[in-house]
């Protein structure tokens, strides 16, 4: 018995939105929008954060990664998605399907990483402030990012060896907006089982112990926070994390309903528009939150740009 054969299944269909008709011309505007506007808001970030040394401290370190890592995580599905939104070929090879949804995974498991390990920065600055500067070196700051973009892309590993292993035959239509392990184990014409139970353990895991661990120490904050004895101090030790909080929920809210289970679907509609708002609206939404709720990060964009600004007007003498 031949263990598995691709070569009757050498690419899929990305059904992508298949209900949409005539406004498929106005959610490509939408998302390209979106897009553009992602790339720029977190791009600007990342920069004025790299480039004004005032803002070279922990907690923006982190925030700058993060910019820096959504990126990279909206490369991996909306390009593609805006291509099959204008084309009548929607099709993705084998190896390009399991690549866009090992990219994409391995970047979502080091945003879990890193959202977990600004939530500790939060978490030693407002209990431990007398001790975080001698704890929270940027060296210090410079491993953890580095142990969860390495973390990040271990986890994947072995959930796409596992799906590359199946065999696809037949029906090749995948009823997703990109590949992903949920629509792809619901194509194999055999028993996944084993498949579905792997992801949920892995799943489970990272999601769910980040998320815990996040919870543990805003609970702690806040419980710190309520100790403060003037109002001034607890706004200001509030605004500090409400900002990644906002981002913890909204991002942890929508994976933790597509990916910590033991069913394939739910259904083909919810999974869109879950996967909508972990690839899309989280990405979108960080630069809005982290700039208009960030009086440091406001000034030093004005800083920056007038900066610039100084440098490319000709001196009149």
């Amino acid at each position: 018995m031949e263990p598995h054969n691709h070569s009757s299944l050498a690419e899929f269909i990305l059904l992508g939105f298949p209900k949409v008709g005539h406004i498929r011309g106005w959610l490509f505007v939408l998302l390209l929008l979106a897009y553009l506007f992602t790339i720029c808001g977190n791009m600007l970030i990342f920069l004025v954060i790299r480039l004004d040394a005032a803002l070279h401290t922990p907690m923006y370190h982190f925030v700058s990664i993060l910019s820096f890592l959504e990126l990279w995580y909206t490369a991996t599905t909306i390009p593609k998605i805006l291509a099959n939104l204008l084309s009548e070929k929607k099709t993705i090879s084998f190896a390009g399907c399991l690549l866009q949804t090992y990219f994409f995974h391995s970047l979502g498991a080091s945003e879990c990483y890193l959202l977990t390990a600004m939530a500790y920065d939060r978490y030693l600055a407002i209990c431990w402030p007398l001790h975080y500067p001698a704890v929270m070196t940027l060296t210090l700051c410079g491993k953890m990012t580095a142990a969860c973009w390495t973390c990040g892309f271990l986890c994947p590993i072995s959930e796409v060896i596992l799906v590359s292993q199946l065999p696809f035959c037949g029906y090749n239509e995948i009823q997703h907006i990109f590949c992903d392990f949920p629509p792809l184990l619901s194509l194999a014409c055999k028993d996944t089982s084993t498949n579905v139970l792997v992801d949920f353990a892995i799943n489970a895991f990272i999601i769910l112990t980040t998320f815990l661990f996040i919870m543990v120490s805003y609970g702690r904050i806040i419980g710190a926070v309520l100790k403060i004895k003037t109002a001034a101090g607890r706004k200001k030790a509030f605004s500090t994390c409400a900002s990644h909080l906002i981002v913890v929920l909204i991002f942890f809210g929508s994976i933790i309903f597509m990916y910590v289970r033991l069913k394939k679907s739910y259904s083909l509609t919810l999974d869109r528009t879950l996967a909508v708002v972990y690839s899309v609206l989280t990405p979108l939404v960080n630069p809005i939150i982290y700039s208009l709720r960030n009086k440091e990060l406001i000034k030093a964009i004005k800083r920056t740009i007038s900066r610039k600004g100084g440098r490319a007007s000709p001196t009149h003498h």
